[in-house]
């Protein structure tokens, strides 16, 4: 279902909520790619339903434009990387402050902790959350784009995070990777042989065996941390 969640600052933005079946383990708060809340991103929110989690996708575009839903055409990667663009640029906290509002909902409605996780600027956005948000009590970043630049590798988590990488990934070199295991020794970081996106059964990029073991390995995850 969507619900429309209200920002400190007063901003509103629609979330996807899947709930699940039984009482709450935890909830877990799912961080877009630039392409939207779309049809992967709200089935990645319902498998983590069934795995026990409330689960909380924001629309993160929505203080530049609302109802972003693209595909994994070109013309959808140069439009989403416009609107990533123009979230990024914005003044102060910017979208960071819909994501605590995300984050507060988890808590309230799953009566659990909570984790953050996401996808490319998804998974940028999870390890600031890590690191600037109140209330996360994990995070699992997939294939951070910009995760492993100084300014970012600078940043300290308060919260365990798990980040999972791809060798082939063209957007985020392996000595990048390499620097951001040696600033955060206490980090867990997979790398797998697969490009970036490889989590994503709609992208070319996917890669089925890489994307079981991450989910294994992010499920076990959430159960030392959020419960």
């Amino acid at each position: 279902m969507n619900v429309t969640l209200t920002a400190a600052d007063g901003q509103t933005f629609d979330a996807y909520v899947a709930q699940p079946a039984g009482k709450a383990k935890g909830a877990v708060v799912v961080l877009q790619e630039i392409f939207g809340v779309n049809s992967h991103i709200r089935s990645v929110a319902d498998g983590y339903a069934a795995a026990g989690y409330l689960a909380v996708a924001p629309a993160t575009f929505a203080r530049v434009q609302t109802g972003v839903e693209l595909g994994y055409t070109e013309a959808d990667m140069g439009s989403g990387f416009g609107l990533k663009t123009a979230v990024e640029a914005l003044p102060g906290q910017g979208v960071l402050l819909d994501i605590q509002a995300a984050v507060n909902h988890a808590a309230q409605h799953s009566g659990g902790k909570v984790a953050v996780l996401g996808f490319c600027w998804g998974g940028l956005l999870t390890w600031r959350s890590a690191c600037l948000l109140e209330g996360v009590s994990a995070a699992v970043p997939y294939y951070g784009g910009g995760v492993t630049t100084a300014d970012e590798i600078a940043r300290q988590p308060k919260c365990p995070v798990l980040a999972h990488f791809g060798d082939q990934d063209h957007w985020i070199p392996l000595e990048g990777v390499e620097a951001f295991k040696s600033a955060h020794p206490q980090v867990e970081v997979h790398v797998y042989h697969a490009n970036h996106g490889f989590n994503c059964d709609q992208r070319g990029s996917f890669d089925a065996p890489a994307a079981q073991l991450a989910r294994e390995r992010t499920l076990a995850f959430l159960a030392q941390h959020i419960g």
